[in-house]
């Protein structure tokens, strides 16, 4: 982390451990090895923490959490007050089933409703996601209270969907598409082509590991891609821009205008499209047209008004069944 930090010419970010159910941190030390999940763990702290410093000229404060199921770990960084939550892990919906993403789902809702903002990676393997079919979605992205985050490709003059192998449902590029489990589809999702249930993804940034990230991993130099780097760095910009944004997703589908809109290529089953689509989403982020949205004075009353009413019917309905267990 100090090697990759200095190299940028930034501070390091403070990092703190936390393990969830006696998972540790258990580096492998197998530079090179293509499962080796330290690139991964390396590339959400590195991308997250710079994007913050990026956007604040401050370092990050970063906890990460060791565990063995995803869900208990968003819970417990909803328990210690977290801002925002990156998640680069993920699976074909198939493979969590209804119960198990019904679960995650619950956490999502109790972390936004906490006033943390959850971001996760829409996959890795185009529309298939690796699935049975040319057309599933990875969860926890599909997640109604977490925010999908896709993938494009990005140079210095174009921006497309990311997908380096045309023609094959699975192969490398963006998840995207409708998801099996949770319908139908979300009512803010203004303006998506119309699917059986919540699109996937909400958002994108660059993805592509050719126009990828540079990194450090067992103080070696590499550049990675895939969406596991767009969830970290939405959560640095994300976190720039204050504490307690909690559920925003309906906020960000009714201002399209704070996204470039992606509107070549394709995830396989899915292509872009003028407006929203299931390859990129709303689109990759404009900075400082989310921080004028996000940080307005006027958004933020507005948003605090919201969370009160939300927490109000909480309590009324925490109330109602209080006192039908009394009688």
């Amino acid at each position: 982390m100090d090697q990759f930090f200095r190299g940028i010419s930034q501070p390091s970010p403070q990092i703190t451990n936390v393990s969830v159910d006696g998972t540790q941190n258990s580096p492998n030390q197998h530079l090179g090895d293509p499962n080796d999940p330290d690139g991964e763990v390396a590339l959400d702290i590195e991308v997250a923490g710079a994007a913050y410093y990026a956007a604040t000229n401050k370092a990050a404060t970063i906890r990460v959490y060791w565990a063995q199921d995803i869900a208990a770990a968003v819970r417990a960084a909803t328990r210690d007050g977290c801002d925002v939550c990156s998640i680069s892990w993920g699976a074909d919906e198939a493979n969590w089933g209804a119960q198990a993403g019904n679960h995650m789902e619950r956490a999502a809702i109790a972390a936004t409703a906490a006033g943390m903002v959850v971001f996760a990676a829409s996959g890795d393997n185009d529309s298939g996601d690796g699935g049975p079919t040319p057309a599933n979605v990875d969860l926890p992205a599909s997640a109604p209270h977490v925010i999908g985050c896709g993938g494009t490709r990005k140079t210095g003059t174009h921006e497309t969907v990311w997908n380096n192998d045309p023609g094959n449902p699975s192969g490398e590029g963006t998840g995207g598409g409708f998801s099996t489990l949770f319908k139908p589809m979300p009512p803010w999702q203004a303006g998506a082509p119309h699917g059986p249930g919540r699109m996937v993804p909400d958002v994108a940034a660059n993805a592509d590991p050719n126009t990828g990230y540079n990194i450090v991993v067992h103080g070696a130099p590499m550049t990675i891609g895939g969406t596991s780097a767009v969830a970290p760095l939405y959560a640095g910009l994300f976190a720039s821009f204050g504490t307690k944004l909690g559920f925003i997703t309906p906020e960000l589908w009714l201002n399209h205008l704070c996204f470039n809109d992606i509107i070549q290529g394709d995830n396989g089953a899915f292509r872009a499209r003028i407006g929203p689509d299931a390859c990129t989403g709303l689109g990759s982020p404009i900075g400082t047209k989310l921080a004028q949205l996000l940080m307005h004075p006027a958004a933020s009353g507005a948003r605090r008004a919201r969370d009160l009413e939300a927490e109000n019917e909480q309590l009324r309905a925490t109330i109602a069944r209080l006192t039908v267990t009394h009688k």
